[in-house]
């Protein structure tokens, strides 16, 4: 039975019940309709006696030479009205007037009969010349109360029997209706549980469970379920570490855990989505979405996060890195350009004027170099920062640094200021371009007392006060296209370092972030 399927074990269980219950209650009925039957004879063979031995005609019978006579045709004529099977009148000595068997007469009656002789009407079961029956025998009185003659009226056990076996036939036929109803009902139901339960025992149901729960807190990644009705149902360990949710989510509504809107809004949206960013107060999320269906009808959605908080971070390296490829290449490629000038003017018999231009090229170049190594002391933002120069410089923007700067190692994370710097500068390059010539980019970067300030100003059109709050969000970008993850990833790094960010107007938009100093970069 161990390696029979749930449906199956429950079917056979319920049949049991069902089968068990029936014959309970068919026992129960049984017992009682046996006491009911008893008790029914009784009251009739109480009535009949009673009302025969009050009868006017029976105390006159009495009085004749043979009261046989009369009182033998009147007691059958009750016995056969009443459905009695003996009404025996007899004299206060026991001897029989009147017995349905003609040849009884005149015989001892046997039964009980002191008490009636007494005065008492007493019922009884008692084994007579018909068998065993139940019977009431009364006393006969006269005017003055003295006891002339005992009735008594009988029915058989035999009778009682067979009433109750009509009974119990109606009770069996209605016990077999309801097995078989039960039966049915029950077939159904396992057949419901088979499809829903694939056939599968309890022992392969429990490995499956444990199996769930051990892959559950075993995967890193997130996974959420979420009802067709947006409740979260499932959590597991990785997705509580992700989004930061508490023990007791599971049972809570997705808009009531805290998450941020654009988040709260995909695990509400009973969408499939595939891949998407999304990003929380300390990381960078990758989130897909799937609708979960029974046919036409949704179950729910099941959502899997992936942490690519440090793959962003590494990007965002790569990215710088890739910009100091680009830079490099450019300066290549501006150096080959003035190389070919100076040697032509050379060649033109020019030396004078190729000495000039090639003293100017450098002094520029240069001047900026020494500018960024003088005042930004960090080398990777020193790094960025010509790299960001070169890129801004092919795209026509000119990118100064303000000669209020002076930065050293402030002992910060460089990855997270490379991801609030250049995506400051990339913002504002794209801004300064789309604004009034000339395109400009001013960066100021400086330390004082026990904050790291960034500034970053562009001479773009700027930024509408309406749209300050909701720039710092995934997806906001103002080229009416794309991902817009810059600002929120500023965002993102200025929380983590405890900082703040703020936009003022200018001749176009100034961003300033302030960062708290570590106390070990301020001793």
């Amino acid at each position: 039975m161990r390696q029979w399927s749930l449906a199956r074990q429950m079917l056979a269980l319920q049949i049991v019940v069902v089968v068990v219950t029936v014959a309970a209650g068919t026992v129960m009925a049984f017992f009682q309709a046996r006491d009911l039957v008893a008790t029914d004879a009784t009251a009739v063979t109480r009535a009949v006696a009673v009302s025969v031995a009050g009868s006017p005609s029976v105390l006159a019978a009495l009085g004749s030479a043979y009261p046989t006579a009369t009182l033998q045709p009147y007691a059958e004529k009750v016995r056969l009205e009443t459905k009695v099977d003996f009404i025996t009148i007899m004299s206060p000595d026991g001897i029989r007037f009147t017995h349905p068997r003609p040849g009884e007469i005149g015989k001892r009656y046997l039964g009980t009969i002191a008490p009636a002789l007494a005065g008492q009407t007493v019922s009884e079961t008692y084994t007579g010349t018909l068998g065993p029956s139940i019977r009431t025998i009364t006393p006969v009185r006269d005017a003055a109360g003295r006891v002339q003659a005992l009735v008594s009226a009988g029915i058989t056990v035999e009778k009682i029997s067979g009433m109750l076996r009509d009974q119990v036939e109606t009770a069996g036929l209605a016990a077999l209706l309801g097995l078989g109803a039960g039966t049915a009902g029950t077939y159904l139901v396992g057949r419901r549980l088979r499809r829903h339960t694939h056939g599968l025992g309890t022992s392969e149901l429990g490995r499956m469970y444990d199996y769930h729960e051990a892959i559950l807190h075993a995967v890193r990644e997130g996974l959420l379920l979420v009802d067709g009705a947006g409740t979260l149902t499932l959590c597991n360990d990785g997705a509580r570490a992700l989004l930061g949710l508490p023990e007791d989510a599971e049972g809570s509504p997705v808009t009531g855990l805290g998450l941020p809107p654009s988040l709260t809004e995909l695990l509400a949206s009973g969408e499939n989505r595939s891949d998407e960013l999304h990003l929380t107060e300390d990381r960078v999320l990758v989130v897909s979405t799937s609708v979960v269906r029974s046919g036409t009808r949704s179950l729910g959605t099941v959502v899997t996060l992936r942490d690519h908080t440090e793959l962003q971070a590494v990007t965002g390296q790569l990215d710088a890195e890739r910009g100091f490829a680009d830079a490099l290449r450019s300066a290549a490629h501006e150096s080959a350009n003035r190389l070919h000038t100076v040697i032509t003017l050379v060649e033109l018999g020019k030396p004078s004027q190729a000495v000039a231009f090639a003293t100017e090229e450098l002094r520029a170049a240069q001047e900026l170099t020494d500018l960024v190594v003088a005042t930004v002391r960090e080398p990777v933002l020193a790094a960025l920062l010509l790299g960001k120069s070169a890129q801004a410089g092919e795209r026509g923007v000119e990118l100064c640094i303000s000669p209020e700067s002076e930065l050293d190692d402030v002992g910060l994370d460089t990855r997270d200021l490379v991801a609030i710097l250049g995506n400051l500068i990339d913002n504002a390059v794209d801004a300064a371009m789309s604004g009034t010539p000339p395109a400009r980019v001013e960066v100021s970067l400086k330390a004082t007392g026990q904050v790291c300030e960034i500034r970053v100003a562009d001479s773009g059109p700027g930024l509408d006060p309406s749209a300050v709050a909701e720039a710092y969000q995934r997806g906001w970008t103002t080229k009416g296209s794309g991902r817009g993850l810059g600002l929120s990833l500023v965002a993102q790094a200025v929380r983590r370092l405890g900082g703040t960010i703020e936009v003022t107007a200018g001749p176009g938009a100034i961003f300033t972030v302030r960062l708290p100093l570590p106390e070990e970069s301020l001793t």
